[in-house]
């Protein structure tokens, strides 16, 4: 299986921010969630993924080219979708039909309106007067409407009812039915990555902490609780981080299993990818 995502050694330095030697890799389709609390550097990476920005250095590759002097041919077939609406609020649908098929070879209005069918969205309607969630939609009808092979999205259900959100991960589960279809989802709702994503990238600080797929990340961690006393026994090359609890400490372990070898009398149980990140983010706050 081919990577149609690959980031290696990817370095970019502004006043107050470095993204520092950012590599991973996107399996061919697959669903990747990049998560990380804000600031981490989620949309700073995509930018530079998309070649809207210039890295200091590394390498980036899409499809096995690198982006470098590629980027424009690459774009045919990259869906982006990112947290603001990026349409003059005048247009309605029909003009951005009108548009897109003056940017994209493989534009398929006919799919496109379908989308906006199927969304509800009316093609005579402003964008400017429709509601996030619309707005959402139109984005993603836009991004599914060129024939994309990769979906790039930024935080695209954030601020979205349950409701809404619930339909745009039925529609990234529809798109990735397809095998040659891969989606890169930056978020920091990692309930919904818990329900979509086969792989997960961690970034904190500009520096990538954590990567892998999802199953085996959340198959090796636990959550150890202990008391306070209890703590010097257990083994540091096991503990990523700890926090105080509701009685004592709770300790993100690295090895579940070896663990519940090891400590039979303490209580080890499974863990989110929310209390994952938390863990390794306090980790490296301290």
């Amino acid at each position: 299986m081919q990577n149609v995502i690959e980031l290696k050694h990817v370095t970019k330095e502004y006043g107050d921010f470095k993204l520092d030697d950012v590599s991973f890799s996107v399996p061919e389709g697959s669903v990747c969630g990049f998560i990380g609390q804000n600031g981490a550097g989620k949309t700073t990476t995509i930018k530079l993924l998309l070649d809207v920005i210039g890295m200091d250095s590394g390498e980036i590759y899409l499809f096995g080219q690198n982006i470098q002097n590629n980027s424009a041919t690459l774009r045919e077939d990259i869906g982006v979708v990112f947290d603001e609406m990026g349409f003059h609020e005048f247009m309605t649908g029909r003009d951005i039909n009108i548009m897109m098929k003056n940017i994209y070879k493989n534009w398929d209005e006919n799919v496109f309106f379908e989308y906006l069918k199927r969304f509800s969205l009316p093609s005579k309607k402003r964008c400017g007067d429709f509601s996030r969630g619309m707005r959402m939609k139109l984005q993603i009808a836009v991004a599914l409407s060129h024939h994309a092979k990769l979906l790039v999205m930024d935080e695209p259900t954030s601020g979205l009812d349950p409701i809404v959100r619930n339909e745009m991960l039925q529609i990234f589960r529809e798109f990735v039915v397809e095998e040659d279809h891969t989606i890169l989802l930056s978020s920091h709702i990692t309930g919904d990555l818990e329900k979509l994503a086969d792989e997960v990238v961690f970034i904190n600080g500009g520096k990538i902490i954590l990567s892998g797929n999802k199953d085996e990340i959340l198959e090796k961690h636990g959550l150890l609780k202990c008391k306070k006393q209890e703590l010097s026994s257990i083994d540091a090359s096991h503990i990523v981080s700890v926090q105080p609890g509701t009685f004592g400490v709770e300790v993100l372990v690295r090895d579940r299993q070896a663990c519940k070898r090891q400590y039979p009398d303490m209580l080890i149980e499974p863990v989110s990818l929310e209390e994952i990140m938390l863990f390794y983010v306090n980790r490296e706050a301290r």
